[in-house]
């Protein structure tokens, strides 16, 4: 058993050097021990392969350290190992008990267009690639990717097949797919580049569902083949997915929305506890503009606000409504300080001069329905936030009750001092601590400049540059990622991982952004420039920490509680 640290937000378990049933047996048994343990400040636990990764309660005061983890992980893996030496079978049996589902499949034509291509591959037609995929045992070795994506063990050797050279825009779900050694499910309408073989009509995940993932970890897979009279018939008969409403709120209470801007959806600081599902944790890009925006109007820090884009909406409020902007700066009003709209009043927010995303906090906050305990919109799952999806012109978004005023009232004469705000910059030297596998790059993640491109996102930031080149080629099991991992694809130009991010990868992890310049990297364009600066884990819990009293002073002075 091996710890190392995933930035300053997870500790990483490694049980095992390769992929076998021994080793996932040990996994599963210490994610459902430190599940039962609930030690303090922990949120997530995911199991993956050959690891488990334990994330910790952020933000927070005084969140656990990679030390105080580190002990507690080690206490409940010696108990756990404990009651099975004696109990033995008895226990043994509870602790890696898993399920068998079985995966109903229409293989080839429309639903599976690669099948030919797999065939070819493996020098068998296809009525044989069909039997030889239908008739081997799976094994769930992670959840990842996507929400509810499984990624399989037990594919017959011959089926081993490379992924697409190109990978499609949309994969429709259901999907079955091969990837190299690997079979999986896209459980929703995601780009993908596995070769696609067939389709199931089994929905393997649903935001409404408890749990809303079908497949957890050590679960056993057996697909079913199907025709497609069958599969029509079981699609048809499969429960409509249920929505959180998207209206219903009563003018004087609400906000409507005259024009959407560019991207704006509802955020807050997103979702805890089910990264095992494959749920990213989501919530807002820059957490620091959004709790500081909340401060300014007297909400809780983690009431739901409107994360805008680039180009501002224009929004008009059925009552007289405190607001606040905060993060970047947009024409149309400022930011940093809150403001008074009227009764029948609007908010016309232009082009974004500086930085690239802002939060606007009303008093009351945002009132859509929490989905899996957060009420930020996840876009490619749509679910959460308004009707999981970004906002559109009539959209009518309710508000909640407005809590007391902080102790400043509005005033054109005061603003948040910019001693306590990231150091927001076009070019910034973001401090990043060592990934799993730093040693196994040279130093030009350190001595260069990267500029971000266009493809950027809430998913994660590509980045041009010199190509990162790794030392040695093997292939790593997938582990575990966060916001603010530095991944390096085969590429070498390095993705800067961010809140919508999945939840394991199988790219070489090079370092992991320190938690407090995660606003700074929020905020980014295409067309600006970033250098990496490394510290150590004790020096960004520091400046964690230092964060969080700047915050303290910032409540105090605004009289908030």
């Amino acid at each position: 058993m091996t710890f190392s640290a995933l930035g300053d937000s997870a500790v990483v378990v490694t049980l095992g050097g390769g992929e076998s049933e021994a080793v996932l047996a040990r996994v599963r048994a210490l994610a459902l021990a430190l599940e039962e343990a609930k030690l303090p400040g922990v949120v997530d636990i995911v199991p993956a392969y050959a690891s488990v990764a334990v994330f910790r309660r952020e933000p927070a005061p005084a969140p656990p350290s990679f030390e105080e983890l580190r002990e507690g992980i080690e206490a409940v893996a010696r108990a756990a190992a404990g009651k099975v030496r004696r109990l033995r079978r008895r226990l043994r049996p509870r602790k890696v008990a898993t399920t068998l589902v079985e995966v109903p499949v229409c293989y080839g034509g429309e639903f599976g267009p690669d099948l030919p291509e797999v065939a070819e591959h493996a020098s068998v037609d296809p009525v044989r690639a069909i039997a030889l995929h239908h008739g081997a045992d799976y094994r769930v070795q992670a959840i990842g990717f996507a929400p509810g994506f499984p990624y399989l063990s037990g594919l017959p050797p011959a089926l081993h097949t490379p992924r697409r050279a190109s990978p499609r825009a949309a994969v429709p779900a259901g999907s079955v797919g091969i990837g190299g050694g690997q079979t999986g499910v896209y459980p929703l309408e995601i780009p993908g580049g596995w070769q696609l073989i067939g389709r199931t009509p089994l929905a393997l995940f649903d935001p409404a569902r408890e749990p809303p993932a079908r497949l957890r970890v050590g679960d056993r897979v057996k697909f079913r083949p199907v025709q497609e009279p069958e599969y029509q018939r079981q699609l048809a008969e499969r429960p409509p997915r249920r929505r959180e409403p998207a209206a219903g709120a009563p003018p004087e209470r609400a906000l409507r929305v005259v024009r959407p801007g560019l991207l704006t959806t509802v955020q807050d600081l997103g979702r805890c506890g089910f990264r095992s599902a494959g749920v990213p944790s989501g919530g807002a890009m820059d957490p620091f503009a959004l709790r500081v925006a909340n401060l300014l109007v007297g909400n809780p820090e983690g009431a739901a606000c409107l994360e805008i884009t680039l180009a501002g909406p224009e929004l008009e409020f059925g009552a007289q409504t405190r607001v606040a902007l905060a993060g970047a700066e947009f024409d149309g009003a400022p930011s940093w300080r809150p403001l008074t709209v009227a009764a029948g009043g609007r908010l016309i927010l232009g082009a974004c001069r500086q930085g690239c995303r802002a939060y606007l906090a009303v008093a009351g906050g945002i009132d859509v329905p929490e989905v899996l305990g957060s009420r930020s919109t996840y876009l490619r799952g749509e679910f959460g936030g308004f009707a999981g999806r970004a906002l559109r012109e009539g959209d009518l978004l309710p508000l909640g009750e407005a809590g007391r005023p902080p102790g400043r009232p509005p005033s054109a004469q005061w603003r948040v001092s910019t001693s306590v705000l990231p150091a927001y910059s076009p070019e910034p030297q973001l401090r990043v601590i060592r990934g799993a596998q730093a040693p196994e790059f040279g130093g030009e993640l350190w001595s260069s400049e990267f500029a971000l491109t266009t493809q950027a996102d809430r998913m994660g930031l590509r980045l041009a540059g010199p190509a990162l080149e790794r030392r040695r080629g093997a292939e790593l099991l997938s582990s575990a990622v966060a916001p603010g991992t530095v991944q390096v694809p085969p590429d070498g130009q390095p993705i800067l991982l961010m809140a919508d991010a999945q939840t394991i990868g199988g790219y070489p992890q090079a370092a992991h952004l320190a938690g407090c310049d995660l606003p700074v990297a929020a905020q980014l364009r295409p067309g600006d420039r970033v250098r990496f600066r490394e510290i150590s884990l004790a020096e960004a819990r520091a400046l964690a920490a230092a964060r969080e009293r700047d915050l303290g002073i910032l409540r105090a002075g605004l009289g908030a509680t």
